[in-house]
């Protein structure tokens, strides 16, 4: 008897490769792909999931792509696929829609930050038809290292997924947070579509607890010229955006130029070096998120007029804004002035022509509908971890014992876990979850400081080792996520949708959808 891809490949060729009305299980049926050299699917086999490609004709693909197993099936040629490394690289070059593409100044997107490598294909059911594009490779340097991934692997199970969902209405791939040269290099040599650039290390964070006199004094000390190049171009000036008339006291001017000085030189390194070079268009995107008080209007709108003044078109700049973005829960803050100030942020962006991004935007809930409604839909959220905490519903749903042993294990390395994230996660409201029947168990997803606990340890849960050597939760997690890889999509379309609903809650009249 055969199996479930030999009897979907014959089917194909005994109908002149006419996709078939029904699909046997475990056959990818959006994976299909059919021209007139090859067929190519998905499959999960006995080994694992798999390429089929049959050949039609003699092809270019069909003979450089690596073969773990080759037959012939009523005369036509097939080869059995690994999804590795070397295989995507192959079928990047073939499969136009595998690379990922820049979506430019006016699109609509979410950075969906897939950390597990798994979850790409619920994030594009979901995306699919909502007029979002999805940039679903979106790691930063910090991630890869907690989750020993490479951007090789990243890039490679974004374009996995596109093939297997069939989804050809592009994609992005965000090198994030970048802060060094040979970083963005790196990334841009993978075919990477969107550098984002931390400019924290060279923003001055010490400025803001300056006096004015102090400030004056270091002020001073800039070089003359660049000095009287600021105070021509910005002092003593009103600058309409929107509705709101920007202008610069001399404090202000100080204080922003000594805060951002450094960060304006790195910037046109880095754009001079790699960005402007590049052989394919790039979303050029800037961070300045990373700082201990949010962005001033005059810091952004002068960040702007600098980046024009030099040539630079940005994608999209992220600035900081008031309250707290903390990881996987939601906005902590006025809502009230959260909204005063976003309107005037996104008035900028539109002036300059780069749209917003909003960072660490996962489950911000509360500030989703005024997002959508002052960007007109021009904007970028970044969202990322809360898919591992989707993840983990399905391990409280299929083996509840393990699940509590992964809340002992974070709860065991949470200090190590808040040297890399910032968050005021109370331990001490966190149920024990040997206390919990298996029912209950799910809850702890649902509240704050469970999730936060969850969220920032994932690295950690992942990536521990027994002293054997041994991964201690890594194998067994994959496993169940591979065997319930349909439970995860439908958790995901569910989770990201909701982040969909409220972007376009407010979407002025008129504005696609």
């Amino acid at each position: 008897m055969k199996n479930g891809w030999e009897s979907f490949a014959l089917q194909l060729i005994d109908s002149g490769f006419v996709c078939p009305a029904e699909t046997p299980a475990g056959i990818y049926r959006n994976s299909l792909l059919v021209n007139s050299a090859v067929a190519l699917f998905l499959a999960r086999t006995q080994n694992g999931k798999r390429l089929i490609v049959l050949e039609k004709k003699e092809n270019p693909l069909f003979a450089e792509i690596v073969a773990a197993e080759t037959g012939t099936l009523h005369g036509i040629n097939y080869k059995i696929v690994e999804l590795s490394h070397a295989n995507a690289v192959i079928m990047r070059r073939h499969i136009a829609f595998m690379n990922p593409v820049a979506f430019g100044r006016d699109s609509f997107s979410l950075g969906l930050g897939d950390r597990l490598g798994l979850a790409s294909p619920g994030h594009l059911r979901c995306l699919r038809g909502t007029g979002l594009r999805p940039v679903l490779a979106q790691q930063s340097i910090r991630e890869l290292n907690l989750t020993q991934r490479t951007y090789e692997d990243v890039l490679d199970a974004a374009s996995w997924a596109v093939l297997q969902e069939g989804f050809q209405d592009g994609f992005g791939a965000d090198g994030d947070h970048l802060k060094k040269a040979a970083e963005v290099k790196m990334s841009l040599d993978l075919g990477f579509s969107m550098i984002t650039l931390d400019c924290s290390e060279k923003i001055d964070n010490t400025i803001d607890g300056l006096t004015a006199a102090e400030v004056a004094r270091r002020y001073a000390d800039l070089a003359p010229d660049l000095r009287a190049r600021a105070e021509r171009d910005y002092l003593g000036k009103t600058f309409a955006v929107g509705d709101t008339a920007i202008t610069f006291s001399l404090e202000a001017l100080q204080r922003t130029l000594l805060t951002y000085g450094e960060t304006l030189a790195f910037i046109k390194e880095i754009h001079a070096g790699y960005i402007a070079r590049h052989s394919m268009p790039v979303d050029f995107e800037l961070s300045i998120d990373e700082t201990t008080t949010p962005t001033t209007v005059e810091a952004h709108y002068f960040m702007a007029s600098e980046m024009v003044r030099a040539g630079i078109e940005l994608a999209s700049l992220a600035p900081r804004f008031c309250g707290e973005f903390q990881k996987a829960i939601d906005y902590i803050g006025d809502l009230a002035q959260f909204e005063a100030e976003y309107a005037v942020h996104a008035a900028i962006a539109d002036h300059f022509g780069y749209r917003l991004s909003i960072h660490s935007g996962s489950d911000k809930f509360k500030v989703f509908p005024i997002v959508g409604q002052y960007t007109r839909g021009r904007v970028h959220v970044k969202t990322a971890g809360t898919n591992y905490l989707e993840a983990l519903r399905v391990i409280c749903r299929v083996e509840p014992a393990l699940f509590r042993r992964i809340c002992a294990h974070a709860r065991l390395r949470f200090p190590d876990a808040t040297k890399f994230y910032h968050v005021t996660t109370d331990l001490a409201k966190i149920p024990d979850a040997d206390s919990l029947p298996d029912a209950e168990l799910e809850r702890m997803l649902n509240e704050q400081d469970a999730r936060q606990l969850l969220h920032i340890t994932f690295g950690f849960v992942l990536t521990d080792k027994d002293v054997a050597g041994n991964y201690v939760f890594r194998d067994r997690l994959y496993a169940i996520w591979d065997a319930h890889e349909e439970e995860y999509a439908n958790i995901l379309i569910q989770h990201i949708g909701k982040h969909i609903k409220l972007l376009k809650e407010r979407l002025p009249a008129g504005t696609r959808k």
